[in-house]
């Protein structure tokens, strides 16, 4: 099996965006490195070719920042399987109260909420790997 691709949504100069490429950068650089890619979302809207050539057909994980699904609508417009779909919202409920950052930087709360975030991704590349890390 080729590395499975986790897609952020961009969500530039909002906090969900944000917390959702660095939960993806967390996962494919540290949780699940051998096992993971991430792909510049901007190239797939884009149809660049080489991004595209990596997406179709593959097995995706999207992280979105709000319910307009950006990530994943995308990848799937592209050809990629998405297996596994979240979006940052979805967690918030243990979160309430909590100052995460802006669209540029994250406060200690914020950097908290990725790492969770990064645990749930994690946690679907082990379900699909069938949990052979």
């Amino acid at each position: 099996m080729s590395k499975i691709k986790v897609i952020p949504c961009s969500g530039i100069g909002k906090v969900f965006g944000l917390l959702a490429r660095e939960s993806v950068l967390m996962v494919t650089q540290e949780k699940c490195p051998n096992d993971t890619e991430t792909l510049c979302l901007a190239h797939i809207v884009t149809g660049d070719d080489e991004v595209v050539g990596k997406i179709k057909g593959e097995t995706c994980i999207t992280m979105d920042g709000c319910a307009k699904y950006c990530a994943k609508k995308s990848v799937e417009e592209t050809g990629g399987i998405v297996v596994k779909s979240h979006k940052v919202p979805d967690f918030m409920k243990a979160h309430r109260g909590e100052e995460h950052g802006t669209g540029t930087y994250l406060t200690e709360d914020g950097w908290k909420y990725a790492e969770e975030l990064a645990e749930v991704m994690a946690s679907d590349v082990k379900e699909i790997k069938g949990g052979v890390n």
